[in-house]
């Protein structure tokens, strides 16, 4: 059950980013999906918001993962460049970790994400609009989405 939400600003996106980030918890993964300036670093800026994180949150292009640290830790992933790597560089140890992982460009490590998690696709609709889907993978997820909606 795919759900969608739209959003009419940056502030739009980021606020509804922010509320997601205050629902998740330990061990959540998110996927994020969109093209190029879809608006997934501001989508990211606002879960890092709504997990209390006080740092600039960036996208980790040339890092592939940046930590923050919030009321939980907060994962940022960007696997892009290992678009034609099938090196193992330890997801599995952010996955199930204490902290909230969102990775970027999920694609190209398929093999390794969880089952359970929250797959999220940015659509650009116009300059400032956006169309957000989100797909639960597991009840805990489809609990969050229920509870964004209300």
């Amino acid at each position: 059950m795919t759900m969608i939400w739209k959003t009419h600003s940056e502030e739009e996106t980021k606020e509804f980013a922010e509320q997601l980030g205050r629902l998740l918890t330990a061990g959540d993964v998110l996927t994020l999906e969109g093209g190029l300036g879809a608006g997934k670093t501001t989508f990211t800026k606002g879960l890092a918001q709504g997990l209390g994180v006080k740092r600039t949150v960036n996208s980790p292009t040339f890092t592939i993962i940046k930590e923050y640290m919030g009321r939980l830790p907060f994962y940022h992933m960007d696997v892009y460049r290992l678009e034609e790597s099938d090196e193992d560089l330890g997801f599995e140890e952010f996955f199930h970790s204490e902290g909230v992982t969102v990775v970027e460009w999920s694609q190209f490590i398929e093999d390794y994400l969880p089952e359970e998690r929250l797959d999220i696709v940015i659509t650009q609709v116009s300059e400032t609009s956006r169309t957000i889907s989100v797909t639960p993978r597991s009840p805990h997820f489809e609990q969050v989405c229920k509870e964004l909606d209300s």
